[in-house]
């Protein structure tokens, strides 16, 4: 038995002694040709919405990202009591008070509901709190959400509590992680081995799943206001795109699909642009309409291919 990150996984080395998983296509080169031509015209849309354009959402999209279980409605954890999805900032509430263990157990209780109520097509977010406050009614509509996303969270973390969506049988899991570790100060191999062996749990224990590794998100450097705007500066984005291009070379190796969110998320200087994030960070309701739009797309090109 390995560690990695200072976690100990029995679980993943089954993948690696014999047992046959699944092999999941990597997108095509020109699907990601086509994914960065098509970010000028993402990016148009958000300067549009900065000219205080609206973009009318239709209520299936609401109906689409809630799982019912017999005891509650079980909702992605970017909506309120009120199933109304947060947009710029999270809304206050219990829940925000909630410790990390608090959070993991609430995460089981909605896979365990997802799982008890298997819908026709469902997608996993796993992360931090990136993933956490996607907006409900700006998740792709053309299937069920499970949010898996905690605050704060780090590859290390992700990896010890991948087990609680186990019996959801998702078909497809997207994974966006490493902006915590880089914060606390891990290197970047320490990131990169979780990556990888993330990804080789996911295919372990979803082999139908399509598993999708999402990029590390730039900051805004000088331009960011998060309250710990000082450790954000001490990575350069520079830094986040080499770890970037290691992860691609992972997710290929590991015949798993790579989302790369850059071209997307960053300015000519490579700084995620202010108009996208609440506090260079964090990504207000523009920001995740943009990444909407990536995940659609990427749908679309996975059926294409």
């Amino acid at each position: 038995m390995e560690k990695f990150g200072g976690v100990s996984r029995s679980r993943t080395h089954k993948s690696l002694l014999g047992m046959e998983v699944s092999r999941s296509k990597t997108i095509p080169v020109w699907a990601l040709l086509s994914l960065l031509t098509n970010g000028i015209l993402i990016l148009a849309v958000a300067q549009l919405l900065l000219r205080g354009q609206n973009l009318a959402e239709n209520s299936s999209a609401n109906a689409a990202v809630t799982v019912q279980s017999p005891e509650e409605q079980i909702r992605p954890l970017g909506a309120t009591k009120s199933g109304k999805a947060v947009l710029d900032a999270p809304a206050p509430g219990q829940r925000h008070k909630w410790s990390y263990q608090q959070w993991v157990t609430q995460l089981g209780r909605e896979a365990e509901a997802a799982a008890s109520n298997r819908p026709p097509k469902l997608s996993v977010l796993a992360g931090d709190s990136l993933s956490m406050w996607f907006p409900t009614k700006l998740l792709p509509p053309d299937r069920l959400w499970l949010n898996q996303g905690i605050s704060g969270e780090t590859s290390v973390g992700l990896l010890k509590r991948l087990q609680l969506f186990d019996r959801t049988f998702p078909d497809t899991v997207f994974v966006m992680i490493g902006i915590n570790d880089l914060l606390r100060g891990a290197s970047d191999e320490g990131i990169l081995n979780n990556q990888r062996q993330i990804i080789r749990d996911l295919r372990w224990a979803h082999p139908k799943a399509q598993v999708v590794v999402q990029s590390i998100l730039p900051h805004s450097g000088e331009q960011s206001t998060w309250e710990n705007r000082d450790r954000l500066l001490a990575i350069p984005n520079s830094r986040i795109r080499g770890i970037n291009r290691r992860l691609k070379e992972i997710a290929t190796s590991e015949n798993v699909s790579y989302l790369d969110l850059q071209p997307l998320f960053a300015d000519a200087d490579g700084n995620l642009p202010k108009e996208l994030s609440t506090d260079g960070l964090h990504l207000n309701d523009r920001g995740y309409l943009v990444w909407r739009s990536a995940l659609q797309m990427f749908s679309q090109m996975q059926l294409k291919n």
